[in-house]
């Protein structure tokens, strides 16, 4: 079975080459598919080596937009470390988007290889996964799925730019 979800995905900075870095999944959060990855998910995946787990837009498999430097779990859930190829239209415009805050979404593609499913409560607890994507999107199934902060290292070119202007 194959299935996407929408996670929280926390930026915490993008560089003007493109790096960017955050949390594509967090642990123990029940999405609007009423699933809940929990920790530990991503062992399989990352035993066998992240390096072939994509970089897409909108899970488009027609547009891969980078590649990751890291992908790893911890305590909170499954950081990344992104590098968008700015040499891609695509890839500058979402580029564009995760500076301005206009995008702040991450969602994982994958298969589910152990759940188990709570009748009671409706939700599925996702125990191991195969992950083989993760996109860039504009609406994330996790509610929570927002971007906290970007930095940007252009803005202090702009900010000397004004110094200049203003001395001038």
């Amino acid at each position: 079975m194959q299935k996407n979800i929408d996670y929280q995905f926390d930026i915490k900075g993008v560089e003007n080459d493109g790096t960017f870095t955050g949390y594509a999944s967090v642990f123990d959060v029940v999405d609007s598919q009423n699933d809940n990855i929990v920790k530990g998910a991503f062992s399989r995946t990352l035993r066998k080596g992240a390096g072939n787990v994509k970089l897409l837009w909108q899970h488009k498999m027609d547009e891969p937009i980078g590649s990751f430097g890291i992908i790893r779990e911890d305590a909170y859930g499954l950081f990344v470390q992104g590098r968008l190829l700015l040499d891609v239209q695509r890839s500058r415009e979402a580029y564009a988007l995760l500076k301005s805050g206009s995008i702040n979404g991450m969602s994982i593609g994958y298969a589910v290889t152990k759940a188990e499913y709570d009748d009671y409560s409706d939700i599925r607890y996702i125990e191991e996964v195969d992950l083989f994507e993760i996109s860039l999107v504009t609406f994330p199934a996790n509610e929570r799925a927002v971007v906290n902060s970007v930095k940007e290292a252009d803005g202090l070119a702009a900010a000397i730019e004004s110094v200049i202007r203003v001395l001038s």
